[in-house]
């Protein structure tokens, strides 16, 4: 709402009041905001803090003291805010509420300047002549003398220039300010907050200036493109496709091959770190998982014997029986392979999306680059499961039983159960550190808390923390197994345990060790450590686990359904022979289905990227469209330019105020500015009026100065007044009397 003379103000600023407080005298602390436009007023923001009251009238809380006096704190403590003391001329100057809590929120004095009004109206044959000169109670920042409109004015519609006017007459006509009648009145007032102002931007402008700079310079680099960027080009959306092509390239392969830049993430694996530990610790755990089930073997080995035999009782051991346990064996090998490409496929899409996440600005190009990506690393999915189920197949079709690494029938009933591990054994070598929470210790005993794990191949030993200096306990790995259990309602930790097979305690009175980890992935990389170690998980058996107890334990030891010698030795010695022909087989998958993954989805995805994927997408034949900026981009260009802009011109405009305006420096502190508002009884004299100085002048010694008064001025002497002590000339403008007051301020140009 624009109003265009002042009685209409007022009496927006008088309901707007009445609307907030009522009508009988309530308060508020929310502000009238109220700006004014005129080419005769400062550009700066006043806020006009009510009086300080001591009782309640009429709708006023009980308290209106105290919440007047908090109002008034929570503005003039702010330090970019400059406090005008309002006086009136005809009260006790040592009792100004003003000065006091200007003093308690500007103990330096820096940013109060003394106001006096209602001159006057003093009595007959007193002045503020001390006062205004900065003797009786002096400011750093002096004082102002103002005469503003009486009540009468105000009802009476007096002009604001006829006040001024009315007010720079006075301080002419009357004997004790003539002589410093440039230095009173509102205009006066007006220059020192004016120049206040300046002293202020002056004093911030080096701060800003480097903050201009800093933030024009961070732009600069972004903004160069942009100067002379015309959306609609054709050939700068081509230039931008071949960039973003070319980022994308450059991206995608350090994201497989790795690199030494800043943005590596160092929060998780990712890219190529993730697809190496698939293929060399998620993959070597599947395999062992499903090929490490000793008595599900056993059982099978011994079915197969049987059934070959019949109703016959069998002389010799059948190497049939060696075909279908070992291709039995091989066909499960196929679902750890495929579900190894189904992995690095997903990492791959994951590396994929990260790459085209640049292509933000143009999101039919990312999107028609995602889909171009992802359609051939599905492709190329396919393909590598066929070629890996070729392999498998390769490996059912024939068995090598002459391979070099195979021990043979005539070696295989020599072979102990235990050549496994001892295979395996590396010496008492440190496999894995780190940490891990144990579970199933019990409240009373520690209950789920982190230790420092260290895995060697012998045992696993842990600690109190990685000094590894307070040992808790060492477990022999000896006959562990581990398998996988389901993390409680209270943790979301990924949860394994490791135990003994046979049902003995494997620390002290628990029969499991429970384990784990803060992630998926710590917990797959300790499990393929234990597999290292020698100690590999059991399968369970979802057909029936409790079955596997029972009826092994009532058919045998061994759980083979038989306790015939025989069978036993010819199912050890079977057993051994699918042992060693499944480690030639398992190393080669181990070996080749990472290669294959590598030769048929990555190679191919990053030749595919750096070759083909441009020339995709241009058998579009949508170039132009797919090169549309999104709206949110365009608007970010232009936002960036506009600030840039901005920028430069803010800076332009400082060169010109340094160069062009003239500041002044803070005034010196006056003496005993650290309690520059004295108390209130500073003299032990009746005083008859509270602002005649001439009357009952204030002790000397407070304000005095040692040294003697400095000479008087060579210009034209001010006129003495009658009646003054001494009768000496007072001090001209600006200089000081005999006070001790700081120097004249004088301008200097930056």
């Amino acid at each position: 709402q624009k109003f265009m003379d002042f009685l209409s103000i007022m009496k927006e600023i008088e309901d707007e009041t009445d609307r907030v407080t009522g009508e009988n005298k309530g308060i508020s602390n929310l502000p009238i905001n109220l700006r004014v436009y005129s080419p005769h007023v400062l550009n700066i923001t006043l806020i006009d803090l009510p009086g300080l009251t001591k009782l309640a009238v009429g709708d006023q809380p009980t308290d209106i003291g105290d919440q007047i006096r908090d109002m008034i704190m929570t503005y003039i403590c702010r330090e970019t805010c400059l406090i005008l003391a309002v006086t009136p001329a005809n009260t006790d100057l040592a009792t100004s509420d003003a000065l006091c809590m200007a003093r308690t929120a500007d103990p330096e004095g820096l940013r109060t300047i003394g106001v006096l009004t209602k001159l006057d109206l003093m009595d007959e044959g007193t002045d503020a002549r001390d006062i205004i000169e900065n003797k009786l109670l002096p400011l750093r920042r002096g004082y102002v003398a103002v005469v503003n409109r009486s009540q009468k004015d105000i009802e009476g519609k007096k002009d604001i220039k006829a006040a001024v006017a009315a007010e720079r007459k006075f301080f002419l006509s009357h004997p004790s300010y003539r002589h410093m009648a440039d230095r009173c009145g509102t205009p006066f007032l007006q220059k020192q907050l004016n120049q206040q102002l300046t002293n202020h931007i002056r004093d911030s402008l080096p701060s800003l200036r480097d903050k201009l700079q800093r933030q024009m310079l961070s732009l600069e680099k972004e903004v160069e493109q942009y100067k002379y960027f015309q959306p609609n080009d054709p050939s700068i959306k081509t230039k931008a496709m071949l960039q973003m092509i070319q980022h994308l390239q450059q991206d995608f392969e350090r994201a497989i091959e790795g690199s030494g830049s800043a943005a590596v993430n160092t929060l998780e694996l990712s890219g190529g770190a993730k697809i190496n530990r698939l293929f060399h610790e998620r993959f070597p755990y599947e395999i062992v998982r499903m090929e490490f089930d000793e008595k599900e073997l056993r059982k099978e080995i011994a079915f197969a014997i049987r059934n070959i035999h019949g109703v016959r009782i069998g002389l010799f051991t059948p190497d049939r029986a060696f075909d279908m346990v070992s291709k039995a064996q091989i066909a499960k090998l196929k679902e750890p392979s495929l579900k190894l490409v189904d992995l690095v496929t997903h990492e791959m899409m994951n590396m994929c999306k990260g790459a085209t996440g640049k292509m933000q600005r143009y999101p039919r190009l990312r999107e028609e680059t995602e889909r171009i990506i992802t359609t051939y690393i599905r492709e190329k999915e396919q393909a590598c499961k066929d070629q890996i189920m070729m392999l498998i197949d390769c490996e059912l079709a024939y068995m090598n039983t002459n391979h070099e690494d195979f021990i043979g029938f005539a070696n295989a009933q020599s072979v102990s159960q235990n050549a496994e591990k001892t295979g395996r054994k590396l010496g008492n070598q440190v496999i894995r550190k780190g940490y891990m929470a144990i579970h199933n210790l019990g409240i009373m005993k520690g209950g789920s808390r982190d230790y420092w794990f260290v895995l060697s191949s012998e045992s696993l030993s842990w600690f109190k923390d990685e000094e590894e200096k307070d040992k808790k306990y060492m477990l022999p790995l000896d006959q562990l197994k581990l398998r996988d259990i389901e993390s409680t309602f209270m943790s979301r930790r990924h949860m394994f345990a490791v135990y003994n097979p046979e049902g003995r305690n494997v620390f002290k009175d628990f029969k499991t060790l429970d384990l784990s980890c803060e992630s998926e992935d710590d917990v797959a990389s300790w499990k393929a450590s234990f597999l290292r170690a020698g100690v590999y998980p059991e399968k369970t058996n979802s057909e029936g686990s409790s079955a596997e107890g029972e009826d092994g334990r009532s058919e045998g030891s061994s759980g083979l359904g038989s306790v015939d010698p025989q069978l036993e030795r010819q199912v050890e010695t079977i057993r051994n022979l699918v042992d060693s022909y499944m480690k030639i087989v398992t190393k080669t998958c181990r070996d080749l289905v990472p290669k294959i993954i590598m030769y048929l989805m990555i190679n191919d995805a990053k030749a595919f990227i750096n070759g083909e994927l441009l020339a995709n997408l241009y058998a579009t034949g949508d170039t132009q469209n797919m090169m549309e900026e999104s709206a949110d981009e365009a608007l970010k260009r232009e936002e960036m330019l506009r600030m840039y802009h901005a920028c430069k011109e803010a800076l332009k405009i400082i060169g010109d105020v340094s160069t062009a305006t003239i500041g002044t420096s803070a005034p010196p502190p006056v003496k005993g500015s650290s309690n520059w508002m004295p108390t209130p009884s500073y003299s032990s004299e009746p005083q008859t009026s509270p602002a005649n100085p001439r009357k009952v002048p204030p002790p000397a010694s407070s304000y005095n100065s040692a040294r003697p008064p400095p000479p008087a001025p060579s210009g034209r002497p001010a006129p003495s007044v009658p009646g003054r002590p001494g009768g000496s000339a007072p001090p001209p403008p600006g200089r000081p009397g005999p006070g001790g007051l700081p120097p004249p301020l004088i301008p200097s140009r930056r």
